[in-house]
């Protein structure tokens, strides 16, 4: 028996504005109206335009957004293996999602949700650290930041194949 061999992209997408990247200057409730099915759409429409309807039909049938946080504009991907390329390509060449330009920042590429999960949190954690850095709270001040990491924790942690 031969099982489907996947590789899981993490992602995060970085929004621009008036021409310059916003790294860790929004806030964490920056209202991003951006979501999974949109995610979704931008990087099927992508593929389509730069490898054709051949490129969408090699990749389509494996490609699912498994996880998306409209916090931080993390994603974790599933594509095919052998397919993995086209979607990489794709999200290099994605430059608006919904007619909001973002900046997509691949983080990771696995062969396993584990490691993917593993390389999210650890992400999860630099951006929420940087976001604390920019607020100037003490150490030991527990936050909103603190409760949203325990969250996203245990929710990419709950992601199964």
């Amino acid at each position: 028996m031969v099982r489907f061999k996947n590789r899981w992209i993490l992602v995060e997408f970085i929004p621009v504005s008036q021409g310059c990247a916003q790294l860790g200057k929004t806030s964490l409730n920056s209202g991003s109206s951006l979501d999974g099915k949109a995610v979704w759409a931008a990087l099927r429409q992508s593929i389509i335009n730069n490898f054709g309807d051949a490129g969408w039909g090699a990749v389509g049938l494996s490609l699912t957004v498994k996880y998306f946080s409209p916090t931080t504009n993390i994603c974790i991907i599933r594509v095919a293996r052998d397919q993995h390329n086209i979607a990489w390509a794709a999200l290099t060449l994605l430059t608006a999602i919904d007619g909001t330009r973002y900046i997509p920042n691949v983080v990771h590429v696995s062969g396993t949700i584990k490691h993917a999960q593993l390389a999210g949190i650890s992400h999860n954690r630099e951006v929420i650290a940087r976001y604390q850095a920019l607020s100037k709270n003490p150490a030991g001040y527990e936050d909103a930041y603190d409760i949203y990491l325990e969250t996203t924790e245990r929710e990419i942690a709950a992601l199964q194949d």
